[in-house]
């Protein structure tokens, strides 16, 4: 049997690519048609988020517009949307209210370049240490939190709200049972807005939310002094800025790949995002990361699958924030509403919180994803979330692994024979020097380790430790069996550690 191995480039090449949208009507419509859709849904996002960071509208505005198409053309996942972000906003909100405007683009274009570094140090292949556990639990939070965004946009309203967002929701469940040609998040969009235009409703709109821009995006040199001081002011903001990003970044990515069935380049996307968030800066723009809420609008309910939706819904939102504010502005906050709520209820992996899976897994692969969604919702941060459910993962592994580790006594005449199996660290090292019998054993003892691996100075000191409490008895020990690797671990740190 012969397995042909897939190249770099195979392995990554787009499907459908970019050029065979471009030569099917039917591809490039729904690429065109999503790339709206997606651009109507970042408008009162992005407003919102500016509010967050203390900015104008329109820099939120603007840094989606520059993000998502410069992505389009760097990133390494097709089909995934970069534009301003709220955790971004959350993390560099600090610098805009102490120190200014030009110290706030500073840290955006400074978290650009360190999102470029961690790029090309090849930090995107630390995805392969997060569990499935914390990457179920992290969509499950996305899920809560894209409803949760829109409470406020259900609460203290006008009565007609309700009945719009459920004639959205009907649209937006039975539309693709009739046809898929068009979007059905358009369709709810457009036939909502013309419906409150019509009738004159009086409820919530996207002008409610901000003023919109009504020019375009112009170059931003920061007016800061490039010393050692400003560097300590911004690095720290800029940090945070860098790692939550490509955290949610990352993360998005992976979710995308699953959903569609293909792989896409984590490299290129780590650093494509500190190129976008460079460009952000230059032009004014707050900074930003993957929004997987919109993300999943392209791919899941509006069938995207290449970069031409993503440039496109970076060009759509300057066309109609610049162009057609006046339009845009009259869309009802319903119609949004609607279809964030179809996103989150298409988000959410319902599989994972059935009985009959609950049963089957075992509780500490639940507790990892219960705690993973606590911690998100609780902060609202998402990045917060999945380091918390890794470092429990890793708590609950390292629990489960301590506990396969056995010691097996033999004693023959005037020696005695150990035999260790096992993985060897700290978790399960730490009681190994309970499992002998110092005073009871003969003159000699044999510790085989064949069946055993060392794999940190835990051991390696539990080891020495075993070895003095035995020539205090005048027992000579006798350590045998070692593989390569354990052997010249011990040999290194034997007797070099300290302690007993």
């Amino acid at each position: 049997m012969t397995i042909t191995q897939k190249s770099p480039s195979d392995r990554y090449r787009a499907d459908p690519s970019v050029l065979t949208a471009l030569r099917s009507p039917k591809l490039l419509t729904r690429e065109v048609l999503a790339g709206l859709v997606v651009a109507m849904a970042l408008i009162p996002e992005a407003i919102s988020f500016s509010i967050i960071a203390g900015v104008d509208p329109r820099v939120g505005l603007f840094s989606s517009f520059v993000m998502a198409v410069s992505i389009a053309f760097l990133g390494g996942r097709p089909a995934m949307i970069t534009a301003a972000k709220g955790a971004i906003a959350l993390v560099i909100a600090p610098v805009a209210r102490e120190y200014g405007m030009d110290y706030f683009i500073a840290t955006v274009i400074l978290g650009g370049v360190f999102q470029v570094l961690l790029g090309v140090l090849g930090v995107a292949k630390l995805m392969r240490f997060i569990p499935r556990s914390v990457m179920i639990g992290f969509v499950n939070a996305l899920a809560i939190l894209i409803f949760a965004a829109q409470l406020p946009h259900l609460i203290g309203v006008p009565w007609l709200v309700y009945p719009l967002v459920a004639v959205g929701l009907l649209i937006m469940v039975g539309m693709p049972r009739l046809t898929r040609a068009v979007p059905a998040p358009l369709v709810a969009i457009v036939l909502l807005t013309v419906v409150t235009v019509t009738l004159a409703i009086n409820v919530p709109t996207v002008g409610d939310q901000g003023e919109l821009p009504r020019s375009l995006p112009e170059l931003f040199i920061p007016n800061v002094p490039l010393t050692w001081d400003t560097f300590a002011i911004i690095a720290p903001y800029a940090v945070a800025m860098a790692l939550v990003g490509l955290l949610e970044s990352l993360m998005t990515a992976k979710l995308v790949d699953e959903a569609t069935d293909t792989h896409s380049h984590k490299t290129r996307e780590a650093w494509g995002q500190g190129v976008a968030n460079m460009l952000s800066g230059i032009f004014g723009g707050m900074g930003g990361c993957a929004m997987i809420g919109q993300t999943m609008i392209n791919v899941k309910a509006s069938g995207a699958r290449t970069r031409i939706s993503t440039f496109l819904a970076g060009v759509f939102l300057l066309i109609l924030v610049v162009g057609l504010g006046d339009l845009v502005a009259i869309i009802p906050m319903a119609a949004l509403v609607a279809v964030m709520i179809i996103v989150s209820v298409l988000t959410f992996d319902w599989h994972s919180i059935r009985f009959s899976t609950l049963k089957r897994m075992p509780m500490s692969e639940t507790i990892v994803m219960v705690a993973t969604v606590a911690v998100v919702v609780i902060t609202h941060n998402l990045a917060i979330g999945v380091i918390a459910g890794v470092l429990v993962a890793m708590v609950a592994f390292a629990r489960r692994v301590a506990h396969f580790v056995s010691v097996t006594r033999t004693v023959t005449g005037d020696s005695a024979h150990y035999a260790v199996a096992g993985e060897l660290f700290f978790a399960s090292s730490n009681d190994l020097t309970t499992q002998f019998e110092y005073a009871d054993d003969p003159a000699r003892v044999t510790i085989d380790m064949s069946a055993a691996r060392i794999w940190d100075a835990s051991t390696v000191a539990a080891l020495d430790s075993i070895t003095n409490k035995y020539e205090r008895h005048g027992t000579v020990v006798e350590l045998v069996g070692m593989n390569d690797a354990s052997s010249a671990m011990h040999s290194r740190l034997a007797g070099n550690l300290g302690g007993e």
